[in-house]
């Protein structure tokens, strides 16, 4: 996932972020609208730390928020196998009722 990518879906990703740096307000993160350098530069005022650093932490949450969709597209594919499962005990409970009418 790039930069670009993180940037045209910042609106989704604003609540992670929050959540992430809680001394940088909602209305200031969607101000940044997912801007690399913005974001770093408010990091660094915010938490007083180097540019370095404030970069090594956006790089730390993008590769958070890619293991979580990561993490989440596993989850649904567990989630549709297991009704399918289900789908299929109820056909086969239904198939047993009927053949032993």
């Amino acid at each position: 996932m790039n930069w670009d990518r993180i940037e045209g879906q910042w609106k989704q990703k604003r609540g992670k972020a929050t959540h992430q740096w809680g001394k940088v307000m909602n209305d200031e993160l969607a101000s940044i609208a997912g801007k690399f350098e913005e974001l770093v530069g408010r990091l660094q005022e915010k938490y007083g730390i180097a540019k370095e650093e404030a970069k090594q932490k956006v790089d730390e949450f993008k590769k958070n928020v890619e293991q979580l969709k990561k993490a989440n597209i596993k989850l649904i594919k567990v989630q549709n196998l297991e009704n399918k499962k289900k789908k299929l005990q109820k056909k086969v409970v239904k198939a047993k009722t009927t053949l032993k009418k």
